[in-house]
Formats: structure tokens, C-alpha cells, sequence
């Protein structure tokens, strides 16, 4: 039912368990000034993330760093794509800054895939990391990472600066990633949350669903991120961000979401969030232990 890229109907009318209120209050506001005064990349803005206003109400973000540019074209990503931009020097400081004036006791920080960059980004993922313990010494951190195009050593500077959270989104079921993930590969994925176990991380991935997939393959995905001895899973109903991105192919219902969860509950993970709304970093507090 899944439609190609560059379709230009109208999108979809959600489901009534979709519907989220609008971004508002004192606590949002404040957020919302400090992003914008420090010139900082969000993915809540980037990724036109529905939780945007209950976390930006609660005085938390999770911010972005490498730039508001991919250098990937992925089909379900509402952050904008083209040619990597300047590496900003001062990033990794004007994030932890922010971070200490928000008082965040764990931060969530994610990017944009930089395959321009010959280490993909990881020195500079590295200095944001030192720079948060340095200024905000009281915050965890959850790092959302790329695959670092199966460089490895790329990857070990992740594991030697040792976040307390290491995140690597496995995104849809085997069958569609190529579709979904055109410049990425499942079983590098795999591989990857594998060797940040090996390294001593607490490991986390998440998925969307209502692309297309079977809910056979849903637990195939399941068992695959357990395999790999995956700590933490988030479940999540894909939406389309714009006309240009993969239409929605269905809508998954709360009580299927909780078949899901309790799944993967059996399947021995830590944690496990599934539910329509959920993202990535949703709860992200709640990981860290």
C-alpha cells in the first residue's frame, strides 16, 4: 500500500490516538528562546517530532549537532538533506552550555549523518561529550549515532568516550530498509549495536512501523535487535512528514502496540517503549538505569 517517494496527494487524517495538543506554556517557551538565542539544532524542530511539546514543556531536548544538513536521503526523515555544512567548532560548548542552563539531568544528543567528513563525525561527537561532563557535570548522556559507514575505529572513539546511553536506530523490518534507509544496510546496523555491546555500552535501537511491514516481521525485528543483546527498544507509528516522503501504509492501534511491547518485554530488554507517539528519545530518563 506503501506509495513511492514524490507522491503529491494530500496526506493522511490520523486516528483520533494520533492527535497531540499544540506546543504551549511557560516551560516550552523557555526552551523554545534558548534554542533559537543559541543558534542550536534540534531534532524535536528538524524531525517534526509530535512529543516536541509535552518534552519542551517538561524542560527537555534533544539537540543535534554536525550541522542541520544529511548528507543521507532517507525516506521517512523530515530533516533536510544536501551538502554536509561547515563544521561549526564552538558546537559541542554551545550544547553543553545549554544543557547546564536547562538544569537537564540527562541529555539526549543526536545528529545528522556526515559521510563528507573521513571520520563521519566522531571527533567531533567525542569533544561534544567531553564538553557536557566538563560544563554540566551532573548530566548523563544518550548519544544517538549513525552507522559511521562500518568504520569501526570510528566508531571505538564513541565506545573510549563511553556515553552512558549509545543509541543506533535500526528504523524499519529487513525487507523495506533499502526502501526506507537508501544509504544504509540492516545488518550493519546490527553489527554495530553489537560491537557497542561488546564494548561495555548500554545499547538502544528503535524502529517505525505502519510502512508496509507484517507483524511476523516485526517480531523478526525484535528478535533481531535481542540477538544482539540490545538493552533498550522504542516502537513507533511511522508519519509522513511531507508529499515528497514514503505514504503511510497503515495505522498501528494502541492495542497492537501493546502486543509489541510485551514481546519484547519476553524477550528479556530492559526497557521497552511502543506506543503510537513514541520516538527515540522519548522517556529518555528512564534508560539511563
Amino acid at each position: 500500500m506503501s506509495k513511492e517517494i514524490g507522491n503529491k496527494k494530500p496526506l493522511y487524517k490520523k486516528p483520533k490516538w494520533l492527535r497531540v495538543k499544540l506546543p504551549i506554556g511557560e516551560g516550552y517557551k523557555k526552551v523554545r528562546k534558548l534554542v533559537d538565542e543559541n543558534n542550536l539544532h534540534t531534532i524535536c524542530q528538524s524531525g517534526n517530532c509530535p512529543n516536541m511539546g509535552e518534552c519542551w514543556g517538561a524542560g527537555t531536548a534533544t539537540f543535534m549537532i554536525l550541522g542541520n544538513t544529511c548528507t543521507r536521503s532517507c525516506g521517512f526523515c523530515a530533516v533536510k538533506t544536501g551538502k554536509g555544512e561547515e563544521l561549526d567548532e564552538w558546537e559541542p560548548v554551545k550544547v553543553a552550555k545549554s544543557i547546564k542552563t536547562m538544569k537537564v539531568k540527562h541529555a539526549v544528543i543526536t545528529s545528522v549523518d556526515r559521510d563528507d567528513l573521513d571520520d563521519g563525525g566522531a571527533a567531533h561527537w567525542v569533544k561534544t561529550v567531553e564538553a557536557v561532563r566538563r560544563i554540566s557535570p551532573g548530566t548523563t548522556m544518550e548519544t544517538l549515532v549513525g552507522d559511521f559507514m562500518g568504520k569501526w575505529d570510528d566508531l571505538q572513539k564513541i565506545i573510549d568516550v563511553a556515553p552512558e546511553v549509545v543509541s543506533h536506530n535500526i528504523e524499519t523490518v529487513r525487507r523495506l530498509s533499502k526502501q526506507v534507509r537508501v544509504q544504509a544496510k540492516y545488518d550493519r546496523s546490527l553489527e554495530l549495536l553489537f560491537r557497542l555491546k561488546k564494548g561495555g555500552m548500554r545499547t538502544k535501537s528503535g524502529f517505525m512501523v505502519g510502512l508496509g511491514e507484517s507483524e511476523e516481521e516485526i517480531y523478526e525485528t525484535i528478535d533481531d535487535l535481542a540477538s544482539v543483546q540490545v538493552d533498550i527498544v522504542t516502537i513507533g507509528q511511522y508519519l509522513q512528514p511531507t508529499p515528497n516522503h514514503l505514504e503511510i501504509a497503515s495505522f498501528i492501534t494502541p492495542e497492537q502496540f501493546e502486543q509489541y511491547r510485551l514481546y519484547a518485554l519476553d524477550k528479556g530488554f530492559k526497557h521497552v517503549e511502543s506506543s503510537p507517539l513514541v520516538r527515540s528519545s522519548y522517556h529518555a530518563e528512564k534508560h539511563v538505569v
